[in-house]
């Protein structure tokens, strides 16, 4: 049996299935406690020339593989995985902040990913198949494919990235956020005990690493997840070379709930999907909706089920709120928090910090109650555990406040009437709709953004189709 355990103790990059370092180093901080964490590599442009030429080099072979071959690796790699799970779900809490169950959740989710990605197969399609000509939709990989990680869900992201990069046929290089180098490394390393050289590669570095990449006329494909800011950028980067690009970026996900609700249940899975990872997460609750008629008894029950949550590091298993991740985010909210007394905010519970004190990034869980429409507790995405309740009353308007933002990720409806919620729920302008649940997703369906929340998906058939070129193939029966 092969022995797939790696050690924890020191970080490089894996360029070529070799562990490598630089002669620039830098660290990162737990933002539990703020120490300071291992030094890892700063990646320089040769570094990046080195694994864009390895990945390159590698890819005739495995594009060659069928897709059994290619996801019997990934099997092995869910195996590897397994393996380390215990000091991956560990490195994880100290680098992001995730109180163990948090942690475990992640680890637990990019496990799935893996399983669930190496199912999935390409099909082509007939078109046409006449006694003159056949004509087939294939789709065929890439080359070169490069992910771009956020702090906030780097295993999980990454390798769902990753998973249907390779399976498709292309090969990969993992770069992750300078904030939470460190899990992403020990994935690559612990890939290099199973995959090919070149196949799967990861570089760490700062804030050049990410154009260094973007630039790179080998490249054929960058798949990034962040804010819409940085988005722009990145497709800006890789419209000089015609890279295709995937971008999942900011949500300001709406929960709009009827009144005819079993209140005490919704707000159970509404104030878990709206707080869970302190708000950290793209598809998180970020504003809810409640009938007029309900709703000074659903924002009781909310404020009561949030204040039992309790509040902790990374090593705390009772811990449902852990700190922001890093001390750039905490700064954005500490100025985000402050227009509560500025802009008149009616707080139902928690409210301004005041100054930091003490180790670690914390923000106190905040629910601001019926703000105006235009306020930016409304408009925009804190990224943090601060969340508006809002009345409505009629259904048009409320599907019509929903929409008003410039961001469209994903949407709720919430009702006994399954086929009340499902109508407003189908008016949503966003990439993912669901009813009576929110942030449900799966490795075979695809997950994105529509308007300024990005373009493309990923997961699922939609997502490995992304990682490839569409070609059409033709043939004529009669020889030539």
């Amino acid at each position: 049996m092969t022995d797939y355990k790696i050690p924890f103790t020191t970080f490089h990059n894996v360029i070529n299935n070799e562990l490598t370092s630089t002669a620039t180093t830098r660290h990162s901080f737990c933002p539990s406690n703020e120490e300071a964490l291992p030094e890892v590599p700063v990646s320089t442009q040769e570094d990046v020339d080195r694994a864009v030429a390895a990945a390159k080099a590698a890819f005739p072979a495995w594009k060659k593989l069928s897709q059994d071959e290619r996801a019997a690796y990934l099997d092995k790699f869910g195996a590897a995985l397994e393996a380390n799970k215990e000091e991956l779900t560990a490195t994880l809490g100290r680098e992001v902040g995730k109180p163990p169950q948090a942690a475990g959740f992640e680890m637990f989710l990019t496990q799935g990913l893996v399983q669930g990605t190496a199912a999935l197969r390409l099909k082509d399609e007939k078109v046409i198949d006449d006694e003159d000509r056949t004509a087939i939709v294939r789709h065929v990989p890439l080359g070169v494919g490069v992910g771009i990680v956020p702090w906030n869900f780097p295993l999980a992201l990454g390798v769902g990235k990753m998973a249907p990069a390779l399976l498709a046929g292309n090969t990969f290089i993992w770069k992750p956020s300078p904030f939470t180098p460190y899990t992403s490394l020990k994935i690559a390393e612990i890939g290099a005990k199973v995959f090919p050289p070149g196949v799967f590669q990861a570089l760490s570095g700062d804030e050049s690493l990410g154009p260094q990449l973007t630039g790179h006329p080998d490249v054929a494909k960058v798949s990034f997840t962040g804010s819409v800011e940085t988005g722009k950028r990145v497709m800006a980067a890789c419209a000089g070379t015609l890279k295709r690009v995937t971008l999942e970026l900011g949500g300001n996900d709406a929960a709009i709930v009827c009144d005819d609700v079993d209140v005490d249940a919704v707000v159970a899975k509404i104030g878990f999907l709206s707080f869970v990872h302190c708000g950290q997460i793209c598809m998180n609750i970020k504003r809810i909706y409640v009938h007029e008629n309900i709703y000074d008894k659903f924002l009781a029950a909310l404020v009561a089920m949030v204040k039992q949550f309790k509040q902790g590091d990374h090593e705390d298993p009772e811990a449902f709120f852990g700190p922001v991740q890093n001390k750039m985010q905490h700064e954005k909210l500490q100025a985000f928090y402050s227009q509560i007394g500025k802009r008149g905010w009616k707080v139902a519970l928690g409210g301004e910090p005041g100054a930091k004190s003490g180790k670690g990034f914390y923000m106190p869980p905040t629910i601001i109650d019926n703000p105006a429409e235009d306020e930016t507790i409304v408009t925009d995405e804190p990224f943090g555990p601060i969340v508006p309740v809002l009345k409505w009353s009629d259904e048009d308007d409320v599907v019509r406040r929903a929409n008003a933002s410039k961001l469209g990720l994903g949407g709720s409806v919430w009702s006994k009437d399954v086929a009340r919620a499902q109508r407003m729920a189908q008016e949503l302008e966003s990439g993912s709709i669901w009813v009576n649940t929110h942030f449900e997703l799966a490795p075979n369906v695809p997950f994105g953004g529509h308007k300024e929340s990005g373009m493309g998906m990923d997961w699922g058939i939609v997502g490995l189709q992304g990682w490839c070129n569409p070609q059409a193939y033709w043939t004529k029966h009669s020889g030539a």
